[in-house]
């Protein structure tokens, strides 16, 4: 019989490329983790994995494997839900992981209306960006991800998530005051092709979204300054460094002295945000009322903030 700790070992591997990182993630050695994929090895009969230059990249045998291996977790996960459900009751810590402006728009609120409907759930909360917060999510370090569309997201298909939309909410343009557009009511990117640009570093999912806004509007953004931080990129802006453009909400309540926010004209550069667990763990009874949470925090945000 095939050893579910060896497959999720093998799915680490699959998802972090090599043996050191997957160590890494399930909190093992490189050695034991070398020695599990060995036994996996001779259990199936199969080779799984080859080196790839600095890597290890999965086999045929390997690909059909992490494929049923996912089917393997999530089952789990439903057993460890339903065992859940049945012992239980609605006390235990869930932790959510979230980039900063998730947290202020919907992971905050969602913690304190639990307080009140659900005061046995305790949150625990990590500030991440998306493309961290999924994989910690996968490798069982959080419960729970907030995190953003992206263009290295997992898709909706995937089988060691599950997904549900919370909201969207698109992008302002930032410039300095006196700049030539600031009298607008609203930009065209296309309009600010030749300005030095202000944005997140690549691997923030909004980077993605910021170039491909530009890409869109028929250019390459040259960034000249960068920050993950988007009060400090309104204050570059501020200083006449460049312009940006950044979520509505990530903005809101900063005073702006220096700059201008208008809306984007034509179909805006949009951040969609979404709530992940791994499958299976969805109707978990710790979980099933945090997501409901999360919800109803995004359609109170939407109207007031987002729109």
């Amino acid at each position: 019989m095939i050893d579910a700790r060896r497959l999720r070992t093998l799915r680490a591997v699959a998802d972090h490329r090599t043996v050191t990182a997957a160590a890494a993630a399930l909190f093992l050695t490189p050695s034991a983790v070398s020695q599990q994929l060995a036994a996996l090895e001779n259990e199936v009969g199969h080779q799984l994995l080859v080196r790839d230059g600095r890597g290890i990249r999965l086999t045929a045998a390997g690909e059909i494997l992490v494929r049923h291996s996912n089917a393997v977790m999530a089952q789990l996960e439903r057993a460890e839900a339903e065992l859940a459900a049945y012992g239980a009751g609605q006390a235990g810590d869930v932790t959510v992981a979230s980039f900063a402006t998730g947290i202020a728009t919907v992971v905050a609120p969602a913690m304190a209306s639990l307080a009140a409907s659900a005061p046995g759930i305790r949150l625990r909360v990590r500030d991440a960006e998306g493309d961290a917060s999924l994989m910690m999510v996968v490798d069982g370090h959080a419960d729970l991800a907030v995190a953003v569309e992206y263009r290295g997201a997992p898709h909706e298909d995937d089988q060691r998530l599950a997904r549900v939309p919370l909201y969207a909410e698109p992008f302002d343009a930032v410039l300095p005051r006196g700049h030539r557009l600031a009298g607008s009511s609203r930009v065209n990117v296309s309009d600010l092709a030749e300005e030095p640009w202000i944005g997140p570093y690549p691997g923030n999912p909004c980077h993605d979204v910021v170039v491909l806004a530009c890409e869109f509007a028929g250019f390459q953004p040259r960034l000249a300054h960068s920050s993950d931080d988007f009060r400090a990129v309104a204050a570059l802006a501020g200083a006449g460094a460049g312009v940006a453009l950044v979520p509505r909400s990530a903005l809101r309540g900063v005073d702006l002295p220096d700059v201008v926010v208008l809306p984007v004209a034509g179909v805006p550069a949009t951040r969609r945000v979404f709530a992940a667990v791994r499958r299976g763990a969805a109707e978990h009874p710790l979980i099933r009322p945090v997501l409901d949470a999360l919800r109803a925090a995004a359609d109170r945000a939407r109207p007031a903030a987002l729109a």
